[in-house]
């Protein structure tokens, strides 16, 4: 198992480049599957969950491969229909091939998903769309049983939730859908620029969609897809964590290849605290000068301030003096980083979904544990700028959504690097 050191006190400055993004590959990838002809999905970030994705490709019978940033995915004629609980237990994506092999197979067996330790993230709205479509749904043995006993037709189908809509049940459902004869209208859809990706992916493999992007998508079935070659966006969360990075180690960060109008919302904010930041085509240039603004933040859909920045700007209001409130709208219970942040110096004090942040003027390096994902992330932002020497251990949480974030950082003149631990 490997650690991330860092050695607090640099201002970062230069330029990096942002990867394809994982929150979109996983479902494309996935996608793929609904045509038996070959796809090649290109801009493919090297993670651990994409190649958990190819594996899991792998073992429902398609052909899968991955080499330099592109993905070549041939699931053939002879699929199967079990997505075993080895795979789909380390990452919660792999739900995402439920509606395509129900599509393609008209029956499945795809074991309840897992992932990140971030609070209880049910499926049950992924299996009320399929629902409503016609599928027959059985939870056995902690594997979902879906079966389309007579054809599945389209349907008006509402997939609010409590905390709003869901990216990937709304992908599900599209991927469903799109073989599924007749016209489903998905209500109270997810609006995040990854299921727009995802539509376009599935209407060059020949699918009929529109209103991506909007509370209401409209799907009309056809037959059959074809393959396709695709490119994915830039990585919104990888570019979000360089932005604040750059605005925690008071720094002056080039950011390339992003789309600076997903950004809107941590911009917003950035701008309310008091960096500077400049957007031009697939560019951002982030630069902080003086001392920083408390600001207040409620995570929410798209597009409202992300829930996977949300540790991050944790981090940031963490040194700036004054106390900014964080809420999490989507979950509430996502603030397992916070016991680790005040290891540093921070002082975040939890009062329900919302915690309370009394910026300090330095924080300590101190060893500390990642929970999941985005918390790696904003333990080694929370590095870059404290005093002396920050271990984040359990990196291989960090190695799922970001491509090779310490050789990135160090190329903007951050002193860090991975040791066995």
């Amino acid at each position: 198992m490997d650690k991330i050191v860092i050695t607090g006190g640099r201002r970062l400055k230069g330029e990096v480049q942002v990867s394809g993004s994982k929150n979109s590959a996983l479902p494309i990838m996935a996608a793929a599957l609904l045509s038996e002809e070959e796809s090649i999905i290109e801009n493919v970030p090297r993670l651990r969950d994409i190649q958990t994705m190819i594996k899991l490709l792998r073992a429902l019978g398609a052909k899968a491969l991955f080499e330099d940033g592109k993905v070549l995915i041939k699931p053939g004629k002879n699929l199967r229909p079990l997505a075993p609980y080895k795979l789909v237990s380390t990452m919660r994506a792999s739900v995402c091939v439920l509606g395509p092999l129900l599509a393609r197979m008209g029956h499945a067996e795809v074991s309840i998903p897992g992932g990140c330790v971030i609070g209880p993230r049910p499926i049950d709205l992924h299996l009320k769309g399929l629902e409503a479509l016609g599928a027959k749904i059985d939870i056995q043995h902690g594997y979902v049983h879906a079966r389309a006993e007579k054809k599945m037709r389209g349907n008006e189908i509402y997939l609010g939730g409590g905390f709003g809509s869901s990216v990937l049940a709304t992908g599900n459902v599209m991927m469903a859908a799109v073989l599924t004869s007749g016209k489903t209208c998905i209500e109270s859809a997810a609006c995040e620029p990854e299921v727009v990706d995802l539509a376009r992916f599935l209407k060059k493999m020949g699918a009929k969609i529109s209103g991506e992007g909007s509370p209401r998508i409209e799907i009309e079935g056809v037959k059959k897809l074809h393959g396709a070659n695709f490119s994915v966006i830039p990585d919104r969360i990888e570019a979000g964590t360089y932005i604040f990075a750059a605005a925690m180690t008071a720094g002056d960060v080039v950011i390339k290849n992003l789309e600076p109008s997903h950004q809107n919302a941590v911009i917003d904010k950035l701008r309310q605290a008091g960096v500077t930041i400049q957007k031009g085509k697939n560019i951002m240039r982030v630069k902080r000068t003086g001392r920083l603004k408390p600001v207040d933040v409620t995570t929410l859909p798209y597009p409202g301030f992300p829930t996977d920045l949300q540790a991050q700007m944790m981090a940031l209001m963490s040194t700036t003096l004054g106390i900014s409130v964080i809420t999490e709208k989507i979950y509430p219970d996502r603030f397992m980083h916070v016991s680790e942040l005040n290891r540093m110096g921070c002082k975040i004090f939890l009062e329900g979904a919302s915690a309370i942040v009394h910026g300090v003027k330095r924080l300590s390096g101190a060893p500390v544990m990642a929970s999941d994902l985005r918390a790696s992330a904003a333990l080694v932002i929370a590095g870059l700028v404290a005093e002396g020497t920050t271990e984040v251990h359990r990196v291989y949480h960090l190695d799922r959504g970001y491509e090779n974030l310490e050789s990135k950082f160090s190329s903007l003149g951050a002193s860090i690097h991975r040791e066995r631990e």
